[in-house]
């Protein structure tokens, strides 16, 4: 018995009825942005952190570094950071778009219960720089995957996810190492309200496009 445990432990079967609803998962991931002040139980964004750390990267050099801010006042600064960058994208729009742009709500830093400013160390010694030689921005991109695992595995479990990026890099607010490149805010508690169609679908923004739009045949 045990050895029939460890061989399908090492080769999942992931049935029809599995990749339906990953499908649904992936649909239902939304950029959350309305969260109810509901603290999370102890140890979930640890535990959301570990799992992320199982996505892939450039040469398994696992880049990513999650900062958790508790601190008030840090949480302040980096309000105060996105009020200032929000007005001077609210100048660079269209006239005809402004309007709509104000309306927008674009982060969930007030509610939000947990705040993780996501980086990459860009001086990391691992994976002795293995992929990194012609495309060194392939370790943002293995952070940018992080993130997605994360927010996949947050959602399934009834947790929702918000990417703040209209941000100035924040490093010098969470006093990390020089070295680190800023990726992504996020903010992460439970959704006030749930959707399968972008918010700023919804919101008449933009809508989303047909994938042939995005295939090319050569």
């Amino acid at each position: 018995m045990e050895a029939k445990l460890e061989t399908l432990a090492k080769h999942p079967e992931f049935d029809a009825d599995f990749r339906q609803r990953l499908q649904a998962l992936l649909a239902w991931r939304r950029d959350v942005r309305r969260f109810r002040r509901d603290p999370l139980p102890p140890g979930t964004i640890e535990r959301l952190i570990g799992v992320a750390c199982l996505s892939p990267s450039v040469g398994l050099s696992e880049p990513w570094r999650f900062v958790i801010v508790d601190d008030q006042c840090r949480r302040a600064a980096i309000r105060a950071c996105l009020e200032s960058c929000n007005q001077d994208a609210l100048k660079r729009q269209e006239p005809d778009r402004a309007s709509l742009y104000a309306r927008l709500k674009l982060s969930g830093l007030d509610d939000a219960p947990c705040q993780i400013g996501v980086f990459a160390d860009r001086m990391t010694a691992q994976g002795h720089g293995l992929g990194r030689l012609t495309m060194p921005e392939t370790l943002y991109y293995s952070v940018a995957i992080a993130i997605h695992t994360l927010w996949l595995v947050a959602r399934a479990e009834g947790i929702g996810v918000g990417w703040v990026s209209i941000l100035d890099p924040i490093a010098e607010i969470l006093g990390v190492p020089k070295d680190w490149t800023f990726i992504g805010h996020l903010c992460i508690g439970y959704p006030e309200e749930e959707h399968d169609t972008p918010a700023l679908q919804r919101a008449d923004w933009e809508r989303r496009h047909p994938v042939a739009g995005t295939i090319l045949y050569r």
